[in-house]
């Protein structure tokens, strides 16, 4: 299941839950193609032959990156169990904390600037700008350790 297949067979997903206007869940994932070069390694393979782009290259790690937000106090801890969260892989207890829900325009703009830009080409730079943000969300004690911002704008 997947809303958007990238060009080099990477799929993402973005599912959001709302109550009247109010989110309450939300699950974005990028899943790197496992199968094809990195674009942002050879990205003129792709641009220029599409026969080779299919070819493995087991030099590639890919690591799935998910951004999750639930509201729900009884799961959520500080730092133990962010209200909104990165995880990395596939590790089951990774959680880092982002300061908010992350909207879909700032979920594509973190794919495409740091998966498909290029040495030559900015390719987010044809993102037409949305400034839009949840509400922050982290609790203290997370401000205090590692964690992700998210852009703020006031509404």
């Amino acid at each position: 299941m997947y809303n958007v297949r990238m060009i080099d067979g990477a799929l993402i997903l973005m599912q959001y839950r709302f109550h009247k206007n109010t989110l309450v869940a939300h699950r974005l994932s990028y899943l790197p193609s496992p199968d094809l070069d990195a674009f942002q390694n050879e990205p003129e393979i792709y641009l220029e032959d599409e026969l080779y782009a299919e070819v493995v290259d087991r030099r590639v790690v890919c690591v799935p990156v998910r951004f999750d937000f639930d509201n729900n106090p009884t799961i959520c801890r500080p730092i133990e169990h962010p209200v909104s969260h990165l995880t990395l892989g596939q590790f089951k207890n990774c959680r880092i904390p982002v300061t908010a829900a992350v909207t879909p325009y700032q979920f594509m703009s973190f794919v495409v600037s740091n998966f498909y830009h290029t040495a030559f080409t900015k390719y987010n730079s044809h993102f037409p700008v949305r400034k839009e943000s949840f509400e922050p969300t982290v609790f203290e004690e997370e401000r205090e350790v590692m964690h992700f911002r998210t852009p703020e704008y006031r509404h």
